[in-house]
């Protein structure tokens, strides 16, 4: 029998219950509350529905759950004694077959987990693209989450459950994803070219940048757009409207990416709408405006340290002097550009006109763990945070350390920790508000010698520059007196200033209006992390949605990742924002 939505909404709680009941380890009570929160608009609800139950229940609740689960490859298995679900998924990544060292490490590891927890190691061991995870990266994610806090790792576990249920859902729904497995394929393939042998890493203008250019321009014309890569290296889509003279809506990200970087940083707010493209193109459906997909060039300043290259052109504001600065190797921006064909002197060229453009919204992984706490799987952003970067350069005395006495020191050191202790308290006061000392070094520092000098980053960013500018000045006042009263010299260099960029309510709005038709919770966040939209703010309107991360929400990491379900959520919700889109 097929089992449909509309079946479910329609069953007895006792039916409901029954359907699913293979959904979570012997735990009917978990379909058995959702069901009265029927009926369901759409499957995206229904997933959200039990999972909500599962964060509501008591932890005494949520540890039977986590225990009703089998351990990988542990004794139940090997007698065959799982539920049918719980035998696929562990035959398909290979569990059934593993060799006598894996399994001797299987079985290590699971003791010395519910020696540790408590409970066992629970992990969807479907990837993120739907393929088994191969039992080296089981063994790998089983390492690493050993080393987790006991509430971080509960946590973890019924993340994963919650995905083992998202997928078992769809099976047994039959649920076929339009967009989602296309955007993961596409991130794969892309994901597979680097500048580097082992690892993801996309400067700009390599081979592999170039490359991967090349590609982004074959989808897009494949998708039925008119495709140019333009003299920075953005690769430019247009969904051309069937009305003449029509305005573009603008979208896009980045391309290229940080040394040894995530798959999906910058690169889902490119595959996402190529993907909704191509969906409206084979329909035949053309929208009351132009759509524009732009593959921005660089953003992440790898190369030159010199961020949103791509995007700064379009919104007229490339800086040419850069085209004289050289990489590692001494190679000139310039010749880099001229190399891969490109023409310099038409960058100008590139740039919009602000009356053509209606706005420009991005849809991004959020490279944070907010939403993945909340169990959501997509977010509306309300501002990207502006940041401030400085340098700070302390200078002491260094002396010997066992013949200065502790009230006789100027340790800068010490007056150093006191500083990133400010920054820490002083920035968790406020819900948008972060503080960063990523950079901390004493130079030519020795075991036995007070340290003489030291130096550090501060990197300040809030959702807003009054918020933002009101902590930086506290912080720098604070790092004055330090100084002053352990007679220690300060020297303050500020290196970067960016605005916040706010988005645009009614564009803020309409995304939130479609997530609610999508049957996701509307949440409303702010963003931490730079991107191309900030850029863009200063020529246009714009909005963010943000995907959830995976892996604890990292980023910037070979570990980011997102889920094929995930991706799917994001786009429907972008291609009904795209239907729906009002102008201002």
């Amino acid at each position: 029998m097929t089992i449909t939505l509309d079946h479910l909404n329609r069953s007895t709680a006792e039916e409901f219950t029954a359907l699913l009941h293979g959904l979570y380890e012997h735990s009917p009570w978990i379909p058995k509350r959702a069901a009265a929160q029927r009926p369901f608009a759409t499957i995206s609800a229904l997933k959200q529905a039990l999972q909500g139950v599962v964060r509501a229940a008591t932890e005494e609740e949520q540890l039977g759950l986590v225990r009703a689960h089998p351990e990988l490859a542990g004794k139940a298995a090997l007698a065959g004694e799982l539920t049918a679900e719980s035998t696929g998924e562990q035959a398909q990544a290979g569990l059934t077959h593993c060799s006598a060292d894996e399994l001797a490490t299987l079985h290590k590891l699971n003791a010395d987990y519910n020696s540790k927890f408590g409970f066992p190691f629970i992990l969807a061991v479907k990837g993120p693209t739907g393929n088994g995870l191969s039992r080296q990266e089981i063994i790998a994610a089983f390492s690493r989450r050993l080393r987790s806090q006991r509430d971080d790792e509960l946590a973890e576990c019924l993340r994963q459950i919650g995905r083992i249920a998202e997928m078992r859902l769809s099976v047994l729904l039959q649920v076929e994803l339009q967009f989602g497995a296309t955007i993961m394929q596409w991130a794969e393939t892309i994901g597979a070219w680097s500048d580097d042998a082992d690892n993801l890493t996309c400067a700009y203008m390599t081979d592999a940048h170039r490359k991967t250019a090349a590609q982004l321009a074959t989808w897009m014309k494949e998708a039925g757009m008119e495709v140019a890569i333009d003299p920075v290296g953005n690769v430019v889509g247009r969904y051309k409207s069937d009305k003449p003279g029509a305005k573009a809506l603008l979208t896009g990200s980045h391309y290229d990416t940080v040394r040894n970087g995530g798959k999906y940083d910058g690169r889902e707010g490119i595959l996402l709408p190529i993907a909704v493209v191509k969906h409206l193109h084979e329909r035949g459906e053309r929208l009351p405006f132009d759509l524009e997909i732009i593959g921005f060039s660089e953003e992440e300043g790898v190369r030159y340290q010199s961020t949103f290259l791509g995007s700064n052109a379009v919104i007229g504001q490339f800086d040419m002097a850069l085209l004289d600065k050289a990489d590692a190797q001494g190679i000139t921006m310039r010749d880099a550009l001229t190399a891969a064909g490109h023409d310099v002197s038409k960058i100008a060229s590139v740039a919009r006109k602000p009356e053509d453009v209606l706005a420009f919204v991005e849809v991004h992984i959020e490279q944070g763990p907010v939403l993945l706490g909340k169990g959501l799987p997509t977010g509306v952003v309300t501002s990207i945070a502006g940041s401030c970067r400085y340098q700070v350069e302390l200078t002491g005395l260094a002396s010997h350390a066992g013949t200065t006495p502790m009230i006789m020191r100027k340790d800068a050191a010490a007056a150093a920790a006191e500083i990133v202790l400010y920054v820490e308290d002083r920035c968790g006061r406020e819900r948008s508000l972060v503080g960063t000392v990523g950079q901390l070094h004493v130079p030519e520092g020795s075991v036995n010698v007070i340290p003489g000098a030291c130096k550090l980053s501060l990197d300040i960013r809030a959702a807003d520059d009054a918020t933002r500018d009101a902590a930086v000045t506290d912080i720098l006042n604070q790092a004055e007196a330090v100084c002053a009263r352990r007679q220690i010299g300060l020297k303050i260099t500020k290196i970067m200033q960016a605005p916040a960029a706010p988005c645009a309510p009614w564009l803020v709005k309409q995304f939130a209006a479609a997530t609610e038709r999508a049957g996701v919770e509307v949440f409303e966040l702010p963003s931490g992390a730079g991107h191309d939209a900030m850029a863009l703010a200063r020529m246009t309107d714009v909005a963010m949605l943000f995907t959830r991360c995976g892996n604890g929400g990292i980023s910037h990491n070979p570990l980011e990742t997102m889920t094929a379900d995930d991706a799917e959520v994001s786009a429907q919700i972008f291609l009904d924002f795209l239907r729906q889109f009002q102008t201002k």
